[in-house]
């Protein structure tokens, strides 16, 4: 029976490879030899453009980089806070946060970020548009972390609170040297995709006119009419997500190992 099902995956790789192989070959052929291939190479893969755009864009990497990292530090923050909160004694304040979440877990962060930066002129604060980007980030992945945070929380066994109680620890010690140092290891996964995925959403704050990637290739699109500086934003995005989601992977393998 093993060297049967040893044969099925033998056959059904070299049944993939091949299909890979001949769907390239394919792909390869049409974009080279027919009219409409070629003028989706010129229309989307001009090297030409590509070439004149990618610096420009490429510079725009650094401000989509700054503002997620400078977001997620206040989004740890602000999630964990909310999720003790959330497990509060208090109803009241479980109420509040539980309502918090709710809200703008169910509010598109495009329609957040128009409410942040709108708003907040209206009330007469002055903020630039790299902090009111952050402000709007923060709100919504907080409320998203939040409910990571609550759910690493849980996870740990009631009794390590209740033997941290029994040594004489109050509440508020236990849970900063007992609980929290267990739950942040199981929840660094969940947070480390959710990293990845706020990298990706900073291209919305390109509609309130931060020049980040995606605001930099609208801009080149403006002036080559061409969609080629798309795809080089997108080669941008690729060459931080990559990276970040195999270092990822590396770590999940290590805490799964450890474990």
């Amino acid at each position: 029976m093993k060297v049967i099902g040893d044969r099925w995956k033998k056959a059904l790789w070299w049944a993939g490879s091949l299909t890979a192989v001949g769907l390239i070959a394919f792909g390869i052929v049409y974009l080279v030899k027919f009219e409409r291939g070629q003028e989706f190479v010129d229309e989307f893969l001009n090297w030409k453009i590509f070439k004149e755009t990618f610096w420009y864009v490429f510079t725009g990497l650094r401000i989509t980089v700054t503002v997620a990292l400078v977001s997620e530090v206040f989004i740890l923050v602000a999630g964990l806070l909310v999720a003790l909160v959330r497990i509060s004694r208090v109803k009241l304040f479980r109420g509040l946060a539980a309502v918090y979440i709710d809200v703008i877990r169910g509010i598109p962060l495009l329609l957040q970020i128009f409410i942040v930066y709108y708003g907040v002129a209206i009330l007469g604060l002055k903020m630039n548009i790299f902090w009111a980007g952050v402000l709007a980030l923060t709100i919504c992945y907080a409320a998203y972390e939040a409910e990571i945070f609550r759910a690493g929380i849980e996870s740990i066994h009631k009794g390590q609170m209740e033997a941290a109680r029994s040594l004489g620890m109050g509440y508020f010690k236990a849970m900063r040297f007992v609980i929290l140092p267990q739950a942040i290891r199981n929840v660094i996964p969940p947070l480390s995709n959710e990293f990845i995925a706020l990298l990706k959403d900073t291209a919305l704050l390109s509609v309130i006119g931060l020049a980040e990637i995606t605001r930099r290739s609208s801009e080149m699109f403006g002036k080559k009419f061409n969609i080629t500086p798309f795809v080089v934003g997108a080669v941008c995005y690729l060459i931080v997500t990559i990276p970040l989601m195999r270092l990822v992977q590396y770590v999940n393998k290590r805490l799964s190992v450890s474990d």
